[in-house]
């Protein structure tokens, strides 16, 4: 029976088409794709960081493959929120898709300052706000290690902007759970896990790191087991909306950050294998829904049996 299944999500009173977007710092400003991928497919689009002056980031080397995943210790290089702006919102705001638009920042300042200009443009539909950067010196994973710093951080942010806001947790917290209703308490919208875990490769021969930060962040199918335990804890702790990060690469992990409680997912490392991989897992969900006859896909979110 072919029937007709329907993808949208809705989180924060913002209408995605589907429940696949990009994650940030591994689909550059969306542009960098615009040929590999029709990106109306997907979605939405979540930018690299973007901080208030621009960031070369840290020396090379800054990524390293790993079994099953990689390291990258990239450091939050970008434009900066002015560049930003003039150079790369124009063309985001000419897809038929959701725009989000991750924050950085080195003190609460610094977010509230970026956040402040992007509320002024068109064109934005959300913002993620990353205090869980393990990569760089100061700011980022400082703001989300504890819960009275990423509270007031999410709280300071969501004070000076209209657009939703969506907190992206650390896996490197000696309680997530904590740190999700600290966002939510704070007047998060929603949350996005996880971020990289904290790991390193050293080179035997020179008996040196292999990264030139030293620790770099793991990402891909390596984390993906962490990342959905996490997933299943968040969205049992908290009444925020979840969106599911950490080594999704196909249609089984999607559907598996899903059944864990994650009303969306993003896709990160999986970009650098296959740019494709995010339209497939988008076809692939469609197939799925079709093939158990199920007509939506909200309604796969948090159904796993547990009992």
């Amino acid at each position: 029976m072919n029937h007709k299944v329907d993808l949208s999500v809705e989180v924060a009173k913002v209408k995605f088409n589907n429940p696949v977007l990009v994650a940030s710092g591994t689909f550059g400003y969306g542009e960098e794709y615009n040929a590999l991928i029709d990106l109306s497919k997907l979605g939405g689009v979540v930018t690299k960081s973007i901080t208030s002056k621009s960031r070369e980031g840290n020396p090379p080397p800054r990524t390293v493959e790993t079994p099953s995943g990689m390291l990258n210790a990239i450091g939050l290089a970008n434009v900066g929120v002015d560049k930003f702006i003039q150079k790369k919102l124009p063309f985001l705001r000419r897809l038929k898709t959701r725009i989000i638009v991750n924050v950085a920042g080195s003190t609460i300042g610094e977010y509230v300052q970026v956040v402040k200009r992007l509320s002024r443009c068109r064109g934005i539909d959300m913002l993620e706000i990353n205090i869980s950067c393990p990569n760089i010196r100061q700011g980022g994973l400082t703001f989300g290690a504890k819960p009275e710093s990423a509270h007031e951080c999410i709280k300071q942010v969501k004070d000076h902007t209209s657009l939703p806001i969506m907190a992206k947790l650390s896996p490197n917290v000696a309680s997530i759970e904590e740190m999700a209703c600290a966002v939510q308490e704070a007047g998060a919208d929603a949350v996005s896990l996880i971020n990289t875990l904290v790991g390193m490769a050293i080179d035997v021969e020179e008996r040196k790191p292999t990264l030139a930060n030293i620790t770099g962040g793991l990402s891909g199918p390596a984390i993906k087991p962490v990342a959905l335990a996490m997933v299943w804890k968040v969205a049992q702790a908290t009444k925020l909306p979840v969106i599911g990060i950490g080594g999704i690469f196909n249609t089984q992990d999607a559907l598996e950050f899903l059944l864990a409680g994650a009303c969306m997912i993003q896709v990160g490392c999986g970009n650098f294998v296959d740019p494709q991989t995010s339209v497939k897992i988008v076809n692939g969900l469609n197939g799925y829904l079709k093939e158990k006859e199920i007509k939506k896909i909200t309604d796969l979110v948090g159904k796993l049996k547990t009992g």
